[in-house]
């Protein structure tokens, strides 16, 4: 069976695969985008890392650019507006797609799991420390939602 220790994914800015420092741990995977709606979801993912990285929890943001255009930003920048804008810690992968031709193996995984491609920015997978996927999440549903934290309270 797949797991999430079968992929790969680099971390901003041409960095290592961050997989490996996965390994054990309760993922929330979400594609982000800097210029949404959504983004200030980023605030509550990181104040969730915060609070849960040392039970477990990793937080990982996949930026990508797939829905309206709205993470135009070269890698550098984005990692720079999250710094800046919301104190981001946890970490994000390179900019990727997750949906169509040039989806990444990751979000193929995820999608096969649980079928159907990504709606818009800010949907999340819930990844169990066994590196399997247990849930996803609509894009609307916030970093402090009572199912979500219920969730991944269950899985730490």
């Amino acid at each position: 069976m797949t797991t999430l220790q079968s992929f790969t994914a680099d971390r901003i800015g041409g960095g290592t695969n961050l997989v490996p420092d996965l390994a054990g741990k309760v993922v929330l995977a979400v594609n982000v985008a800097s210029k949404c709606g959504l983004t200030p979801q980023y605030a509550g993912l990181e104040k969730l890392y915060e609070e849960l990285k040392g039970a477990g929890l990793v937080v990982v943001g996949f930026p990508c650019n797939q829905f309206g255009g709205q993470e135009p930003s070269t890698e550098q920048e984005i990692v720079k507006f999250c710094q800046a804008t919301y104190a981001v810690k946890f970490p994000l992968t390179g900019k990727i797609d997750v949906n169509g031709s040039g989806r990444h193996p990751i979000y193929q995984w995820l999608t096969s799991e649980f079928p159907g491609d990504i709606e818009w920015n800010f949907e999340k997978f819930l990844i169990g420390r066994d590196g399997k996927v247990k849930k996803r999440y609509p894009p609307a549903t916030k970093p402090d939602d009572k199912g979500l934290l219920q969730d991944i309270s269950d899985l730490l």
